[in-house]
C-alpha cells in the first residue's frame, strides 16, 4: 500500500478492478493518513469516518455482487471543498461564524460524484467565503503548504485545503472552486494539477457563491487525466442551474500518442513586456522549459502581440467579485460581534462602494471581453503563461491588501476561459512552480490533450513532498 497515497484516480480504479485492494482498504488508508497528519497540515475541517467507510463498504458489496459499476471511479475516494454543501453535513464556507451551519441540500457536483460511486473523505478548509488568493484563514486556521515543514508557507486560495490534501497524499483528488484563480493558485503552489472549468459546464447548485457572474467548480488532482475524469463525472445540464442549459456536452479527449502528439496544435505566448507583474526567475525558467517541451511534442508555440491587458482585467474582475460578494453578505458582514476575518470583511465591504450604474457598466464590459476572447482564441488552441509570479512565500511575508497571485489567473475568469494549472518545475529551495494554459470557452478537451502530452513527457507532477516531519 506504500504508493496508494500518491496514486492517480485511474490507478486506484484499476487496482479495484483487478482486486489488488478494496474500496474499504483505500478509505482506511487515506483516513489513517488524515488522522496522523491533519493536525499539522490542517487540510480538513471535518471528517466523518463512519460515513466514509459505509460508502466504501457499499462499493465493495456492489462489486462482489456483480451489479456493475456506477461509474469509472466507483469506490475511489475524493475530498470536498467546504463550499459544496452535503445535506446534513457541516458547511462553513471557511467562516467561523458559520461553524454550526449544515447543508440543506447536496450540491449537484457532489451528488454526481456520489451517483458515480465515489467515496467522500471529508470537507476541506478554505479561505473565508472563498475571497482570497493567499490561502490564509486567521479565524478557522490556515492549511500548511506541505513542501516546507520548517517554515509555514502559503497554501494558496481559496481552495487551500484542497491543494494541501492532494499534495500531501491526504486525498487522491479534491473539489475546488475558481472565481479569480482559486483552483489554479493552490494547484501551482502545492505542485498539483488544477482545472478551471468554463462557467456552466459544472452546475453551481448547492455551492456557496462568491460571485454569481464568475464562479466555477473545478478539480485539483495528481494529473490532467484525473482532472478530466472528475470533470466528466460532474459535467452536464442541471435544471437547478440555468447556466448549464444549452452548454456543449463535455468530451473526454483521447490519450495523446506518437512521438509528436501535439502536431497541428497552436499555442500562443504573450510577450514578456505585457506581463502584468514582475515574474520570478524560477517561474520564467519553468515557462521556458515548458515551451521547449511543447515544441518537442509537435506543437507550434509562438509569441504573439496580445490584445488584452491582464492587469486591467484583474481589476475589473475584482470589482465584480466585491460587488456581488457584498450583495450576498451585506446583511451581516458589518456586524462586529461576528468572528469574520478582518481582511475578508474588508474585501467584502469594498463592494459596498460600487453603485448600480457602475455595476451594470462592469457587466457590459465583461460581456464584451468574453466575446473578444472567444474570437481571439479561434486562432489558437491555448495561451501559455506563468500561473503565478512566484512560488509559495512565507506566511509572515503575506500582504493581505495586495493581490499578486491573481495577476495571471483572474483574467481567465473575466473572459470565461477554460484554464489548466500544471506543475512545471521547482525553485532552488525545492518549492513547486506551475504554468498556466488558458483556452477558449469549453476548450477543456484541447487543454487536456496538451496537458496530458506534457505530463507524459515530464515528471514534475510525480514529485512528492517530504512528509516525515508530520509522521507520514
Amino acid at each position: 500500500m506504500s504508493d496508494i497515497a500518491f496514486a492517480t484516480l485511474s490507478e486506484l480504479a484499476l487496482g479495484l478492478a483487478e482486486g489488488r485492494h478494496s474500496s474499504v482498504e483505500l478509505a482506511k488508508h487515506f483516513l489513517d493518513r488524515i488522522d496522523r497528519a491533519n493536525q499539522a497540515l490542517h487540510a480538513y475541517v471535518s471528517v466523518d469516518a463512519d460515513s466514509t467507510l459505509r460508502l466504501a463498504e457499499a462499493a465493495d458489496a456492489r462489486r462482489r455482487a456483480g451489479y456493475g459499476l456506477l461509474g469509472p471511479l466507483d469506490g475511489v475516494p475524493v475530498a470536498i471543498k467546504d463550499l459544496c454543501d452535503i445535506e446534513g453535513q457541516i458547511a462553513t464556507a471557511g467562516s467561523q461564524a458559520w461553524r454550526q451551519r449544515r447543508g440543506t441540500t447536496t450540491s449537484t457536483a457532489v451528488a454526481r460524484l456520489l451517483a458515480g460511486g465515489m467515496v467522500p473523505l471529508g470537507k476541506l478548509h478554505m479561505v473565508e467565503f472563498a475571497f482570497g488568493g493567499w490561502g490564509t484563514n486567521p479565524v478557522m486556521g490556515t492549511p500548511r503548504n506541505p513542501w516546507d515543514l520548517e517554515h509555514a508557507r502559503i497554501p494558496g486560495g481559496s481552495s487551500s485545503g484542497s491543494g494541501v490534501a492532494v499534495a500531501a497524499g491526504l486525498a487522491p483528488a479534491a473539489l475546488g472552486s475558481d472565481t479569480g484563480g482559486s483552483v489554479r493558485i493552490p494547484a501551482a503552489l502545492n505542485g498539483v494539477t488544477g482545472l478551471k472549468t468554463t462557467r456552466g459546464l459544472i452546475s453551481l447548485h448547492g455551492a456557496v457563491p462568491l460571485s454569481g457572474t464568475l464562479d466555477s467548480i473545478g478539480p485539483l488532482t495528481r494529473d490532467v487525466r484525473d482532472a478530466l475524469l472528475l470533470t466528466q463525472a460532474m459535467a452536464g445540464a442541471d435544471p437547478r442551474d440555468p447556466l448549464t442549459q444549452g452548454v456543449p456536452a463535455f468530451q473526454m479527449p483521447g490519450t495523446p500518442a506518437g512521438a509528436r502528439p501535439l502536431r497541428g496544435m497552436r499555442i500562443a505566448m504573450m510577450p514578456p513586456a505585457q506581463y502584468p507583474i514582475e515574474v520570478d526567475g524560477a517561474v520564467l525558467a519553468a515557462l521556458d522549459d515548458t515551451r521547449r517541451a511543447l515544441i518537442e511534442l509537435g506543437a507550434e508555440v509562438c509569441e504573439t502581440p496580445f490584445p488584452f491587458d491582464f492587469h486591467d482585467m484583474m481589476l475589473r474582475n475584482g470589482l465584480i467579485i466585491a460587488a456581488e460578494a457584498y450583495a450576498l453578505h451585506r446583511e451581516y458582514i458589518e456586524d462586529d460581534s461576528l468572528p469574520f476575518g478582518r481582511h475578508v470583511r474588508a474585501r467584502v465591504l469594498a463592494g459596498k462602494a460600487t453603485g448600480a450604474a457602475d455595476y451594470v457598466l462592469a457587466l457590459q464590459a465583461h460581456a464584451r471581453a468574453c466575446a473578444a476572447w472567444a474570437e481571439w482564441m479561434r486562432g489558437a488552441d491555448a495561451l501559455l503563461t506563468p500561473c503565478l509570479p512566484f512560488a509559495a512565500c512565507r506566511l509572515e511575508d503575506v500582504d493581505e491588501t495586495a493581490t499578486p497571485l491573481a495577476a495571471f489567473t483572474r483574467a481567465g475568469n473575466y473572459v470565461n476561459a477554460s484554464g489548466l494549472a500544471l506543475p512545471a518545475g521547482f525553485t532552488a529551495d525545492g518549492l513547486p512552480v506551475g504554468v498556466q494554459l488558458l483556452g477558449s470557452p469549453h476548450g477543456e478537451a484541447a487543454l487536456g490533450r496538451i496537458g496530458m502530452a506534457f505530463q507524459a513527457a515530464t515528471d514534475w507532477h510525480l514529485r512528492r513532498p517530504d512528509l516525515g516531519a508530520v509522521g507520514l
